[in-house]
C-alpha cells in the first residue's frame, strides 16, 4: 500500500508540475500576445516626401450601425439599425490634408479653399483611388479607403464610445465645422475637439469617401461581420 501511494503521489507531483509549468507558459504567451496587441494598437506615424500623418488604431468590436436613438433623426437609408462586428483596423487621425495630397500627387492640388493644413477637396472617388495607389507605392503599405461600417464605428468612438449625437460630443460647435460656423469654407484639420479615439473632423468640415457602393436597401441584408457594401451601385458612399 505504501508503495502504491508513493507511486500515485509521484505521478501527481509530475502531472502537477507539468500543469503549473504549462500554465505559466500559457500565461507568459498570453502576456506577450497582449503586449504585442497593445503595441499594435498604438497610433502609427508615417512620413512621405517630408509630410507626416498619423493613423489611429480602432480595436475590433461590435456596435449598432444606423440611425440609433441619440441621433434624433433618420434617413431612409439609415435603417434598420443593426449589429455589426468589425476586425482591427487603422484610420486617419484627420482628413487627408492638401499638403499630403500635393506631396503624393506631385504638386497637384485641386482644392477650392487653399491651405496646406486644410483637407483636400474637389476630389472624386477615382482621384482618391489614384492617390492611395501612389501612396502604397511610396510606402510599401496597403492603405485603402475605409468601408462605411469602419468609418461609422470610428466616428462613434469605437469601443470607447460615449454615444454622442455627433462625433466627439453633443454640442456641434465643439466638434465640427458646419454651415452654422464655417462661413461656407473649409478649415484647418485638428481645430475642433477630437472624438473618444482622438480622431478629428468625423462630423463636418468635408464629406469623406468610403470604399462601399451605395445601396438603399443594403442595411436590410448587410452581413454582420466586416461588411464590404454592395457588389455594385449607382455611386460610392460619402459620410461626414
Amino acid at each position: 500500500i505504501v508503495i502504491i501511494v508513493a507511486t500515485l503521489l509521484g505521478a501527481l507531483v509530475i502531472i502537477g508540475g507539468y500543469k503549473i509549468y504549462n500554465n505559466i507558459k500559457v500565461s507568459k504567451e498570453k502576456k506577450r500576445a497582449k503586449q504585442e496587441r497593445l503595441e499594435k494598437l498604438k497610433p502609427q506615424e508615417f512620413t512621405v516626401k517630408g509630410v507626416s500623418f498619423t493613423m489611429i488604431a480602432v480595436e475590433n468590436g461590435t456596435f449598432q450601425m444606423g440611425a440609433t436613438m441619440e441621433q434624433n433623426s433618420r434617413e431612409y437609408d439609415e435603417i434598420p439599425v443593426h449589429d455589426v462586428t468589425l476586425s482591427d483596423y487603422y484610420i486617419g487621425e484627420t482628413e487627408v490634408t492638401q499638403e499630403l495630397w500635393s506631396a503624393i500627387m506631385n504638386g497637384d492640388n485641386p482644392s477650392k479653399f487653399k491651405g496646406g493644413n486644410k483637407p483636400v477637396e474637389q476630389v472624386s472617388w477615382n482621384d482618391c483611388r489614384d492617390f492611395i495607389t501612389k501612396l502604397n507605392q511610396l510606402t510599401g503599405k496597403k492603405f485603402r479607403l475605409p468601408t462605411e461600417a469602419e468609418w461609422e464605428f470610428a466616428a462613434r468612438g469605437g469601443n470607447k464610445s460615449d454615444k454622442f449625437k455627433y462625433s466627439g460630443g453633443n454640442i456641434i460647435d465643439d466638434v465640427a465645422w458646419y454651415s452654422g460656423n464655417s462661413k461656407s469654407e473649409t478649415h484647418d484639420v485638428k481645430t475642433k475637439s477630437p472624438n473618444e479615439l482622438q480622431i478629428y473632423d468625423m462630423s463636418g468640415n468635408v464629406w469623406e469617401w468610403c470604399a462601399d457602393w451605395f445601396g438603399k436597401d443594403y442595411y436590410q441584408t448587410s452581413p454582420d461581420v466586416d461588411p464590404q457594401g454592395p457588389a455594385s451601385g449607382p455611386f460610392r458612399v460619402l459620410r461626414g
